[in-house]
């Protein structure tokens, strides 16, 4: 549970560092204020409203370490502490405290060094790192679309001249013509009116149409595998192709105003921001050098020294263990 919780359920989300599961935890009951185990105090960081790394401790479990070590060292204080037989684990990811059993068979003397442990992402580095993907997500998807549209009109190109006279001999049949009698070619409305456009136009015009799409939809996927993996050229290509094409999308509103469209314009403005702001492109609030040092920040043994409470007397199992 977060930091400031007075109880504290542990085991089913709980995952060493080495990968390996550690022993079920306990349920620990509140204890004096005097007396409170790591992590029931109140949290020293302000509290944002979406706890990422609670979220993804949620999802995948908490992260710590010395789970198989025999002996805990002063030194160790930051990840794990003692309370009598009961073990108080840090998670290096949220900062949750779990009580569980030392090991019945210690794999290793003492918990790593400082120097042996990878901080997992936190902090911003965590919060950039779940926002880009969900921009890779919306990425991937113009992806699939555009190269599907592309792929058909290429292909609809290819057969351009049997299409269309299917499809005006359809459209004979339904006007009330006989042996391929006269077909009206005005006062259609709606997809007749698109097909009709879509046949009145040149083959080599539908291929560059479809060479453009696929073109786009690649782009896309291209932004999309660099967004997912957090790279920052792939922040400046999403910031422009998606910024070029913000003057075509409100020209398109002005025309005729949809949902999907408003709905895409809005996700798309809420990119740019982002990215110029909060990513700081273009030199924007420090740049580039002040994002890694904000990052860098929020993942280094420093923050993780803030955000520990102090360390007091810790209650031994047998005056805290209930059930």
């Amino acid at each position: 549970m977060r930091t400031g919780a007075t109880t504290l359920i542990c085991g089913s989300l709980i995952r060493a560092r080495d990968g390996s599961r550690p022993a079920r935890g306990v349920t620990v009951s509140p204890v004096n204020s005097d007396q409170r185990p790591p992590g029931t105090h109140p949290p020293p960081r302000p509290r944002r409203k979406v706890d990422w790394e609670l979220v993804v401790c949620g999802l995948r479990g908490h992260e710590i370490v010395g789970t198989d070590a025999a002996e805990i060292r002063p030194e160790d204080a930051l990840v794990v502490r003692e309370g009598g037989d009961v073990r108080w684990h840090r998670c290096l990811r949220c900062d949750s405290w779990l009580a569980l059993a030392p090991p019945a068979h210690a794999s290793r003397p003492h918990p790593p060094d400082h120097h042996d442990i990878v901080i997992p992402l936190r902090g911003k580095a965590l919060r950039d790192k779940i926002v880009l993907r969900m921009i890779a997500v919306d990425r991937a998807f113009h992806f699939l679309i555009l190269t599907t549209l592309g792929i058909a009109v290429l292909l609809f190109a290819s057969h351009e001249t049997s299409l269309r006279d299917k499809f005006y001999r359809v459209l004979t049949d339904l006007q009330g013509g006989v042996a391929g009698g006269p077909v009206q070619t005005s006062g259609r409305v709606g997809f007749l009116h698109e097909l009709d456009k879509l046949f009145s136009l040149r083959s080599g015009t539908l291929r560059e149409v479809g060479f453009g799409l696929l073109a786009y939809g690649i782009l896309e996927g291209v932004e999309a595998v660099g967004l997912w993996y957090t790279k920052r050229w792939a922040e400046y290509l999403t910031f422009l192709s998606t910024t070029i094409l913000l003057p075509l999308e409100i020209y398109e509103l002005s025309k005729r105003l949809s949902a999907l469209k408003l709905i895409g314009f809005v996700i798309n403005v809420a990119v740019v921001v982002y990215l110029l702001y909060a990513k700081r492109l273009f030199g924007l609030r420090g740049g580039g050098a002040v994002d890694e040092d904000l990052r860098h920040r929020d993942m280094s043994w420093e923050a993780i020294e803030r955000a520990t409470p102090p360390y007091h007397e810790l209650p031994t199992r047998s005056d805290t263990v209930t059930g």
